[in-house]
């Protein structure tokens, strides 16, 4: 699946993919604040009401974020890989 990502993205124009970039980064940022919210409030929840299946959730989702976080990584290396050139 890397192989068809990296081909999707070189067949971009830089224009697209700053665009892309901007987009993912705005996503990231802002989903990466929910969810961090998100588990603070279940290690709370879990350790106030001594249900610690709570803590599983919150790690269980946060690991929901990784593939956004690879995206965004693939395009900046993918930005940065056109400016050396």
């Amino acid at each position: 699946m890397d192989m068809k990502e990296n081909n999707k993205l070189a067949a971009l124009t830089t224009e697209e993919l700053q665009t892309k970039y901007k987009k993912s980064k705005g996503v990231v940022l802002g989903l990466g604040i929910v969810m961090l919210f998100a588990s603070i409030t279940l290690i709370y929840v879990a350790i106030t009401t001594k249900n610690y299946a709570f803590i599983a959730v919150a790690i269980g989702s946060s690991m929901s974020f990784l593939p956004m976080i690879i995206e965004f990584k693939q395009i900046e290396k993918e930005i940065k890989s056109r400016n050396l050139k």
